[in-house]
């Protein structure tokens, strides 16, 4: 599971500092993109491996101090991305301000955690001796900042939720229960703080609680963000996939008919390999398809039928019709004319594009059986 997080934060940043890179004057996108680095860049401090490994080059604590500052920088970003978002002539003013909130936050935990020996810095929280004022400071005062960045930003993604619909609202709304959950296990870890400050001792297990609360909020807010991008995704490979079937189904009525009129082909736009798997290739050549088999059905139509018959052809099925289309292009073949005007063929009886494609569909599959 945390290398899964991991992983998914590193490739969320690369894709935001790309679209940063290509638009380096969007303020919400790079707050975006800056709080999501300042996430994958504590993230790995919180680890056992990376926090040693730093404490080992640069003393003991030293990791959990970047940490510290690296989750305050990550908390003022997000309430950033909100205040450009709102209005980013006031929101440029307010985000000063709260710079230099979160600059004195910083540096005043800082200084705490430099005031006293390495060996009482080392530690976490459940384990620290909050009866050291420096540590008790250094915990209370990030929680304090936490709370108030969390909850300012709970409160704002509620305010965006109710004005939104799905599923950027199902999405907000997780996001901004998990940072509302968020601000509460860090006001409740102060308390703990004053708790242990005071001398007396917080029960392990209620630790233990609000140490998973916390991380299941974090679990839901990362969700909630990602909600909605990924069942775009979902949605857009869903169709990607369809259309490339009923590409390949309308190859048998595509065929016939091209064979028949080779000049109503269409020249591709690309003739790159990738372009057949990447989605605006396979939509293209899925749209071209329809309009070369359209085409083609109403320049076979007049072939249909015998110059004697008298039978509409508007409302033939697809078998039947599939059997006149294979006499139909043996004629064209040898050189027959058209004995009478064209007219439209498979025509859906709803009038959208799905129905016209599954009414080509049917025609394509009825041609594939042996005749």
């Amino acid at each position: 599971m945390t290398g899964l997080i991991l992983l998914g934060l590193a490739a969320a940043v690369v894709w935001k500092l790309y679209q940063w890179s290509r638009a380096p004057h969007d303020k919400p996108l790079r707050s975006v993109t800056l709080c999501l680095l300042s996430a994958a860049l504590s993230y790995p401090l919180a680890m056992p491996g990376g926090a040693s490994g730093v404490d080992t080059v640069a003393g003991h604590g030293t990791a959990k101090l970047i940490q510290n500052v690296l989750l305050l920088l990550t908390v003022y970003f997000l309430m950033c991305f909100y205040l450009y978002s709102a209005d980013e002539r006031a929101g440029r003013l307010r985000a000063r301000w709260e710079a230099l909130v979160v600059g004195a936050v910083a540096v005043a935990i800082t200084v705490a955690a430099l005031s006293v020996p390495h060996e009482v810095f080392a530690g976490s929280f459940s384990t620290a001796d909050m009866t050291i004022p420096q540590i008790a400071f250094f915990y209370g005062g990030a929680g304090l900042y936490l709370m108030y960045a969390l909850g300012v930003a709970g409160r704002w993604t509620c305010r965006y939720a109710r004005l939104s619909r799905r599923p950027h609202a199902t999405g907000l709304w997780m996001a901004a229960i998990g940072l509302s959950v968020m601000a509460m296990a860090c006001a409740v870890r102060a308390i703990f703080v004053v708790i242990r400050w005071s001398g007396k001792a917080v029960p392990q297990p209620l630790m233990a609680g609000v140490a998973f609360l916390l991380v299941v909020s974090i679990l839901l807010f990362f969700v909630g963000v990602t909600y909605p991008g990924a069942r775009g995704r979902v949605t857009a490979v869903r169709l990607w996939l369809r259309r490339r079937r009923d590409h390949r189904r309308l190859a048998s009525l595509w065929q016939l008919l091209a064979e028949a009129y080779p000049e109503n082909v269409l020249q591709p736009a690309s003739s790159e390999l990738w372009d057949r798997w990447r989605a605006r290739g396979v939509h293209r050549r899925y749209h071209r398809r329809i309009v070369e088999c359209r085409d083609g059905l109403v320049d076979v139509s007049p072939y249909l039928a015998d110059a004697s018959e008298d039978t509409e052809v508007l409302d033939l099925p697809p078998a039947v019709l599939a059997d006149r289309l294979r006499h139909a292009v043996n004629m064209i073949g040898k050189g027959a004319l058209a004995p009478r005007p064209a007219v439209p063929l498979a025509v859906p009886t709803e009038d959208n594009r799905e129905a016209d494609v599954r009414q080509l569909i049917a025609v394509s599959d009825a041609l594939r059986l042996p005749a």
